[in-house]
């Protein structure tokens, strides 16, 4: 990590760089064992772009810190599955998300946990019922950096402000029913400063900007239907499941089509979207849309 120490004790690495260009923790304020940990981020005044999807990110490399803690750094969770997540609320730039986890088990093998996001007194968004696959460490990252990194965490912090934001996802239709169903094609970047913090040692695309990418097929389909509302606005996420990496270079199939909702369901709009490589599905959600 190149970094830099400045005068109010805080670390402060390049912003391209691991521990910078795809962190959302500035600080973790209290750790009560494997049962709950609570952190902070500023989201920067001046990011260019910060999908909502990076509010559950958040949360989820705060679990993700306590998980590589508490095995030694020898395990970390890298794949998670998603149960359900609530948006309430969307952040602006320069909020500061109060962050809290609160873990129901940690192994080995996995960590299970649920967790929200607040500004303020402003709930923006609910993680619950999440499960994090733990894989062998080093095959992602240098165990001690990032032994090093939390230390910096649980001291006084790192310097805010230096995530530049991400660019919208190019996709490319190949397929399109107006009001039912858009086929994309979308091609993972060679190169992006994302992939310096994730991974450094085995750069994949993160799942969070892969679900953005689907969530904004998901959107074109409710901006092109006269009947729906314009502003309706994507208010839970279920069924969350990433089976396979997506390595920079690779290209994934898209698609975003229009099903009908359970009675339980209280969201009127139901979008499935699902991600693939050829003919198998690596990912997959539904997205639910109310006023």
């Amino acid at each position: 990590m190149v970094a830099a120490v400045k005068a109010d004790g805080l670390v402060s690495p390049m912003p391209n760089s691991r521990f910078a260009a795809f962190s959302f923790v500035d600080r973790i304020t209290h750790i009560d064992g494997v049962r709950a940990v609570t952190g902070v981020y500023q989201i920067p005044h001046n990011v260019g772009r910060f999908p909502v999807s990076l509010v559950a990110e958040a949360l989820g490399q705060l679990a993700a810190w306590v998980a590589m803690s508490e095995c030694g750094f020898a395990r970390r969770p890298v794949a998670a599955l998603a149960g359900d997540t609530r948006i309430h609320a969307y952040p602006k730039a320069g909020d500061t998300l109060q962050l809290h986890v609160d873990i129901d088990s940690c192994d080995r093998d996995s960590i299970a946990y649920r967790g929200r996001a607040m500004v303020g007194d402003t709930l923006i968004l609910e993680l619950l019922d999440t499960l994090g696959s733990n894989l062998g460490i080093e095959i992602f990252d240098d165990p001690e950096s990032l032994a090093k990194d939390f230390a910096i965490l649980t001291g006084s912090g790192r310097t805010p402000g230096l995530f530049a934001g991400v660019p919208a996802p190019v996709m490319n239709v190949t397929e399109h029913q107006i009001g039912h169903r858009i086929d994309a094609l979308l091609d993972v970047p060679e190169e992006a400063d994302y992939f310096n913090d994730h991974f450094p040692r085995r750069p994949v695309l993160p799942a969070t900007l892969l679900l953005d990418a689907q969530l904004q097929l998901a959107q074109q389909l409710i901006a092109e239907t006269p009947d729906l509302a314009p502003t309706l606005q994507v208010t839970r996420i279920t069924n969350v499941k990433v089976r396979a990496f997506s390595s920079p270079g690779s290209s994934l199939g898209l698609f975003a089509e229009f099903a009908t909702p359970a009675e339980a369901d209280p969201e009127p709009i139901l979008i499935k979207v699902g991600a693939l490589v050829g003919t198998r599905t690596i990912a997959a959600a539904k997205f639910f849309f109310a006023p």
